[in-house]
């Protein structure tokens, strides 16, 4: 509930700090006193248009704040918003604040942060409801209705239960839809899938096999080469020529000559001993060119078979992957998905068959809540056209509509029908009345704004007041129209509605204002050629003087009559 609101440079209220309980609370004053205005300031404070023609006189800015104190229904959905927006600060209440400035710009702020206005929108549209203006009013908004019908019919757990259902639908059918995509997509891409497992499991490629390959080709392009200079090398070492002996024969010569030397000085025996090794290695060497000279292959077919597979190995790779053992991988992941696939028929059967069977058990639960909520659709009418006759409107009828939609994917009722859901259930749910006889049933958002309008919303509103979880209410201009004995009614009905709300109420009626736990009297003063607005609470005597003045010349006749009044009110109340 609204606990403070303060008012600063705002039309003609220069400072205003009010402290509000809960309860009836009622404002009077003369016109044009600044009443009005501070509804204003809250429509502002709320969200509602921020005009600089509200600015003060001299004055650069306009400000307002509001501190809500969450004790209801609504703290759940406060801590919501401000757990989303990072705004959260002391869970027991929140601080609105707006203010707007002279060059036209607007400032929100939510617990002391800057916010956007729609924000402060969507957490004032929590917070209060004010009836007299129709931009602000929730019952105004059809997609409001079902909430509060399935909280005046008491729906939570049939609801819950639906909800489960729904959402393990919801569920399955995301699933389902991912797998027809699959199984649609399923020819083009197991074609796919099976031409490129089996190109890559033809290929049976190894590890390390294309530096191999690439080893091989080299040999074999290069194979007369490698010939050549193997056989020069086997002449210059074993064979020579005519005019320059063999490299072995003149190594042996030396070693010879050597061996004679360590026989003189044997102290070059290791010296000998060197080129009979040197002798050995040339050995071993011719021995081996000779060899190699043997493998040396001249074989352009093979050479065709290396460069083609080379072309394939690189070919695989460029496709599949920068290796062999990557494009092996991509093999047996295509292989894997295929087999995927091929089960994939077989699970759609089977979760058919389970979505055939939470559409049924949806189809129960969603006709269990459509029985429940006409069943309590037609009490609730009943009594708002009861509320409405006591408020001098006998002729007025209410209705709910509902609305629902077919569906070929929808959950199945009778005949064989199928129709829409969502998680809510089936109904599509409006607000009708007919105020006058012969207008017939429209919503409620076409109908004549005024009195007769508060009037209305105060009957809606104490027939749905544990279904209205909005715990500020704020009703003018409710007296329009309305007698002195009316005017009672109104009065212990808005009395009523008070105990589960906190009500403001802005009258022009005594009998009305003297219902209210808290009176709040608005004055307009001149003071330096400036209009101020003076707000004063009244108790006692002062009270009944206001009360007296409402009835007319303050007078020993008034003051007796505001006295009256006064013990009717209590009188009422206890007889409730």
């Amino acid at each position: 509930m609204l606990t403070e609101l303060h008012i600063q440079n705002f039309a003609i209220i220069d400072k205003l700090d009010l402290r509000f309980g809960p309860g009836l609370i009622i404002l009077t004053g003369e016109t044009g006193a600044g009443k009005s205005i501070i509804l204003d300031a809250v429509v502002m404070l709320i969200g509602g248009r921020a005009d600089t023609t509200l600015i003060r006189a001299e004055s650069d800015a306009a400000f307002v704040e509001g501190v809500f104190h969450l004790k209801g229904p609504e703290r759940e959905a406060v801590h919501a918003i401000l757990q989303r927006e990072e705004l959260m600060d002391d869970p027991n209440y929140v601080v609105l604040m707006r203010e707007v400035r002279k060059e036209g710009r607007s400032v929100a702020r939510i617990n002391g942060r800057t916010v956007s206005v729609s924000l402060l929108k969507e957490l004032g549209a929590i917070l209060v409801d004010i009836h007299g203006q129709a931009e602000h009013l929730s019952l105004l908004d059809s997609r409001a209705h079902l909430g509060l019908l399935d909280r005046y019919a008491e729906v939570a757990q049939p609801l819950s239960d639906y909800r489960q259902t729904y959402h393990a639908l919801l569920n399955l059918r995301h699933e389902l839809n991912d797998l027809r995509k699959a199984q649609a997509d399923a020819e083009r891409r197991v074609e796919m899938l099976t031409y490129q497992a089996e190109e890559i499991e033809a290929a049976h490629l190894k590890p390390g096999e294309d530096e191999e390959l690439r080893k091989e080709r080299d040999r074999l392009a290069n194979a007369e080469s490698l010939a050549q200079n193997a056989q020069e090398a086997i002449a210059v070492l074993e064979e020579g020529s005519p005019e320059t002996p063999a490299a072995t024969d003149l190594v042996g010569q030396a070693a010879q000559a050597l061996a004679a030397l360590a026989k003189l000085d044997p102290a070059q025996n290791e010296l000998a001993g060197q080129a009979d090794l040197l002798l050995d290695t040339m050995s071993d060497v011719i021995h081996n060119l000779r060899n190699y000279l043997e493998e040396i292959e001249f074989n352009p077919k093979r050479l065709d078979e290396v460069e083609e597979r080379l072309d394939l190995i690189h070919s695989l790779i460029r496709k599949y992957g920068g290796s062999i053992p990557a494009v092996i991988a991509y093999g047996t992941e295509a292989r894997k998905q295929l087999e995927t696939i091929t089960g994939a028929a077989e699970r759609i059967n089977e979760l058919e068959l389970q979505e055939a069977k939470l559409l049924d058990k949806l189809a129960k639960q969603g006709n269990l809540l459509t029985d429940k909520r006409k069943s309590a659709a037609t009490s609730m009418g009943k009594g708002i056209e009861s509320e409405l006759n006591d408020l001098r409107m006998s002729a007025a009828k209410f209705n709910v509509d509902f609305q629902t939609k077919t569906d070929p994917n929808g959950a199945p009722i009778h005949n064989g029908t199928r129709i829409a859901f969502d998680q809510n259930g089936f109904d599509r749910v409006e607000f009708l009345i007919a105020p006058n006889p012969g207008e017939g049933l429209k919503p409620l958002v076409k109908i004549a704004s005024g009195g007769e309008t508060s009037r209305l919303m105060l009957g809606l509103k104490n027939v749905l007041a544990r279904a209205d979880e909005i715990p500020s209410l704020i009703f003018d201009e409710i007296d329009q129209g309305i007698g002195g004995r009316v005017g009672m009614t109104v009065g212990q009905k808005l009395w009523n509605l008070s105990r589960t709300h906190q009500v403001f109420c802005v009258t022009h009626l005594p009998q009305l204002a003297a219902f209210g736990d808290e009176h709040y009297q608005v004055q307009k003063l001149i003071q330096g050629n400036r209009t101020l607005t003076r707000v004063e609470r009244l108790d006692g005597e002062p009270r009944l003087l206001e009360l007296s003045q409402m009835l007319g010349e303050v007078g020993e006749g008034t003051l007796r009559s505001a006295h009256e009044l006064m013990q009717v009110a209590r009188g009422m109340i206890k007889g409730k």
